[in-house]
């Protein structure tokens, strides 16, 4: 499956970005954060990732081993991406797919991660 290039935000409209990726891979996670956010997130090479608004305004958390920056929007609470490295040490964009514009999720067969026992 080819790459789109889509367009993303928080819900506030802050933090806006684009991202060029196929959703034929996307996951959904039981870690507790991930659980309780009901994200569906693919992952990115940073190269692929723009942020075009918002660096100002996103927070980090972080939990567990510490190596994923979860980012929210201070203005709304929203978490429309993440960042962190790949097993062979590249930047790589975790991107909440629910806040892509015009993607419908229904139509996604994310698979399961068993983030919960990491």
């Amino acid at each position: 499956m080819p790459n789109h290039h889509y367009t993303g935000s928080c819900h506030c409209g802050t933090v806006k970005f684009t991202v060029d990726t196929s959703l034929d891979k996307t996951i959904t996670c039981d870690c507790s954060m991930c659980n309780r956010a009901g994200t569906i997130l693919a992952f990115v090479p940073e190269g692929q990732f723009t942020l075009l608004s918002g660096e100002e305004s996103l927070t980090n958390y972080q939990f567990n081993k510490k190596r994923i920056d979860h980012l929210f929007c201070k203005i709304c609470g929203i978490k429309p991406f993440g960042r962190g490295k790949d097993d062979a040490g590249n930047s790589m964009i975790a991107v909440n797919v629910r806040c892509l514009d015009g993607v419908d999720t229904q139509t996604l067969n994310p698979q399961h991660y068993n983030g919960k026992d990491l």
